[in-house]
């Protein structure tokens, strides 16, 4: 008889384990020591995990060329972040390869001494902001969620999560959290030909957008601050190429004999994008390595 209750007690505490593993469990905080990046993933579980990015790419500001006016904006705002004054969410739109992720982990390395650190969240997760932003709230550090490469599909759960967390909730978000987006569009929606016919014109001639429209330009209009890129001239993607070369330490007169290279690369890519310019950098270099 004994033996009968112990075996149906073993199963009965397997059956509870396995129900256990499917039920939500609350975000668990990560060792904070190990890293100043982490990335949120969700497992098939359903369960979120936040993993220290051991190596983060290595981006100093003075690296970013002919990104001034930009460069300047998010990183006052970082600052002011990191010194606990008022800062704004920030949206980088704008043309890709122009620097705009890469400007996000320049700022990071330079405050992380002073307690920034990041946690990249995927537009899939966002539904999940909420959770992140409890782990974190009583920290001391400040966190900045990165959300890269951010664009939505009509009907995704992550716009409205993510439009909920920068205003609108109930709950406001904690003084050491602030959301980093950068897309290619603006809007961050899809815009079509037809949504043009929802606009209507008042009697004093102004020019109103439906309500479709308004829809789509209102998660844009909480990222307090806007920053937007540009393609580059060929002067200032040269500008670029030599500024990367310097720094894998090439001397200047191979730099300007690379010159041509690197518009034949730029062609061959069909863009003169900071990428590109890294690219051609990198690839140079490392021939020129294996020169000598």
């Amino acid at each position: 008889m004994n033996e009968r209750f112990e075996q149906l007690l073993m199963r009965a505490e397997q059956l509870i384990g396995r129900i256990e593993s499917i039920l939500p469990q609350a975000l668990a905080a990560p060792d904070w020591g190990a890293a100043i990046a982490y990335r949120y993933r969700k497992r098939s579980s359903g369960h979120g995990t936040l993993e220290p990015v051991r190596h983060v790419g290595m981006v100093r500001l003075d690296d970013l060329k002919e990104v001034d006016p930009q460069k300047e904006r998010i990183r006052r705002n970082t600052l002011q972040f990191v010194d606990g004054r008022m800062a704004n969410n920030v949206l980088l739109t704008g043309a890709r390869g122009t620097g705009k992720s890469s400007l996000v982990r320049a700022c990071l390395h330079e405050y992380a001494g002073r307690g920034l650190r990041l946690i990249e969240v995927d537009k899939a997760d966002l539904t999940d902001l909420p959770d992140i932003v409890d782990v974190v709230s009583d920290r001391p550090e400040r966190f900045i969620v990165f959300c890269d490469d951010l664009s939505f599909e009509e009907g995704e759960p992550g716009y409205k999560a993510l439009k909920s967390i920068l205003d609108g909730s109930v709950a406001e978000t904690t003084p050491n959290v602030l959301i980093y987006a950068t897309s290619n569009r603006r809007h961050l929606l899809p815009e079509y030909m037809a949504e043009n016919l929802s606009y209507r014109h008042t009697e004093d001639g102004e020019v109103h957008p439906g309500e479709v429209v308004e829809e789509k330009i209102s998660l844009s209009d909480r990222f307090g601050l806007w920053v937007s890129f540009y393609p580059f001239t060929q002067d200032e993607y040269l500008t670029i190429v030599a500024q990367w070369l310097t720094v894998f330490g090439v001397d200047s007169a191979e730099i300007a004999a690379a010159r041509a290279q690197a518009l034949l690369w730029a062609l061959e890519r069909g863009s003169r994008s900071g990428r590109v310019a890294y690219q051609f950098a990198r690839d140079f270099s490392g021939r020129r390595s294996e020169a000598s």
